[in-house]
């Protein structure tokens, strides 16, 4: 029998999908608890479109991430921390520093987990950081760790 998975379901697959399982399976397990339904036409015609409107979406949503890694892209921020001698700084400079110089210099509201520093940041310097915007999208830009005055 086929059906469409309304949710994930181990050893048969993944929400959205259609798979073949057998009736009693279909009867007994997945229709009782919800987790699947029967496919006919207008089922499937349904999933489909709701399939494509989806990817429209998402193909949207990362052309918009593009341009705007693509605005950020090289930039730099400037963010002042306490430091020692030679430049050795007090703790380290983490993602929420980053992300609120990201707000207060350039305006753009970014999540602290999206960044990825490549090391600790823990001497005055310039360092190179990179921001996740979509899964494939990614831009660099510079951090300027100057001694506060």
């Amino acid at each position: 029998m086929k059906v469409i998975l309304q949710q994930d379901v181990k050893g048969s697959g993944r929400q959205g999908e259609v798979v073949n399982v057998s009736d009693g399976y279909a009867r007994n397990y997945l229709f009782p608890r919800k987790l699947a339904i029967p496919a006919d036409t207008g089922r499937l015609n349904s999933l489909r479109r709701h399939q494509e409107a989806q990817a429209h979406r998402a193909a949207t949503a990362e052309d918009r991430a593009r341009d705007e890694a693509a605005r950020i892209e090289g930039k730099s921020v400037r963010v002042a921390v306490r430091s020692g001698e030679n430049g050795k700084l007090f703790g380290s400079v983490s993602t929420r520093e980053v992300a609120d110089a990201l707000k207060q210099q350039l305006g753009l509201t970014f999540d602290r987990k999206k960044i990825t520093l490549d090391e600790h940041i823990k001497q005055l310097g310039e360092y190179e950081v990179q921001l996740r915007f979509y899964p494939e999208v990614t831009a660099t830009i510079k951090v300027l760790v100057t001694a506060e005055e």
